[in-house]
């Protein structure tokens, strides 16, 4: 149900403000959103699975803190980064 290392390196490639770049708001964003998205994915075949729905809550609300992190931070790259993510905010 978890990201595989492959696709979590490919994101971390992507999103790394600078080389060997892990722990960046951006790439933490980044890798939780295609977390979340597996996870929907799993949801809509498993309805009744609370206990995945419940780390889905949890990782949406990390998403969230993270986000309103880097809104406050710098608007610039929060503005970039939902973008590139298809996020509606």
């Amino acid at each position: 149900m978890a990201i595989s290392q492959a696709k979590k390196n490919e994101i971390i490639k992507q999103y790394a403000r600078h080389e060997g770049d892990t722990g960046s708001t951006e790439v933490q964003v980044a890798v939780l959103t295609a977390d979340i998205n597996e996870i929907n994915v799993h949801m809509q075949q498993h309805r009744k699975d609370f206990h995945s729905q419940r780390g889905l809550m949890k990782k949406i609300g990390h998403r969230r803190n993270l986000l309103a992190y880097l809104r406050k931070t710098d608007s610039q790259r929060y503005r970039e980064l939902i973008k590139s993510l298809g996020l509606r905010r």
